[in-house]
């Protein structure tokens, strides 16, 4: 395509990647001369990102917000040595459920003995960054994609099992159905090394029929 694949998009690549493969996909075209570059999306590497994204696990960002933006009010800003202290059961009494408070509890915890670098993961190979992570509870494939495509921004990553992304596929490729993961593995395969860059631009034409918060 004529662009050279950085470690991480920038708002300047994120235009040419994405005019680049608009001269590849016409789908993808048509989305890109309606809305033009879709927005980065950029989240910062830490921790309080990878507990967002936690919370958003099969429950709408809105509401995924509310509960993150009450966290935060009541420590007086997230940090791994406050999450720590809230513990499960304060967690559950702010609305988290008994499974993700235990999820972000010991994300905290892991982060707090040094067991998990978010840093260290920030410089690592992409397969060793993304071990590290999976192998902390409750941070599955999704988590682990979402966290590579916005906060560290790496090019070419396809989340798997995103239902907006899906429903987005469904739309502009004129599908009769949601496609299953593997067809959207399938779907995704032609816009490499810019996966990510077509998951933004996507996002950009669900959020245009269906307005919410994708970044927050």
């Amino acid at each position: 395509m004529g662009i050279d694949k950085p470690r991480a998009l920038t708002h300047a690549l994120l235009g040419e990647a994405a005019r680049a493969l608009s001269t590849r996909d016409s789908d993808l075209a048509r989305i890109h001369r309606g809305l033009g570059d879709p927005p980065l999306w950029g989240r910062r590497h830490r921790l309080q990102t990878l507990v967002k994204i936690i919370l958003e696990q099969q429950v709408s960002l809105r509401s995924a917000a509310a509960i993150y933006r009450r966290i935060d009010h009541h420590v007086g800003g997230l940090t791994p040595h406050a999450l720590d202290r809230l513990g499960v059961a304060g967690l559950r009494r702010l609305g988290v459920t008994r499974q993700k408070a235990g999820y972000c509890h010991g994300l905290a915890t892991k982060v707090l003995d040094g067991t998990l670098d978010l840093a260290a993961v920030a410089r690592a190979p992409d397969d060793e960054g993304r071990r590290a992570l999976l192998a902390i509870p409750g941070v599955g494939p999704w988590t682990v994609d979402i966290y590579f495509l916005m906060a560290l921004r790496r090019p070419d990553v396809w989340p798997r099992g995103d239902l907006a992304l899906a429903t987005a596929l469904r739309d502009v490729k004129r599908l009769r159905e949601l496609p299953s993961s593997e067809r959207q593995q399938e779907l995704a395969g032609s816009w490499a090394p810019w996966r990510s860059v077509a998951a933004r631009m996507l996002w950009a034409h669900y959020l245009s029929e269906r307005p919410k918060s994708i970044g927050e």
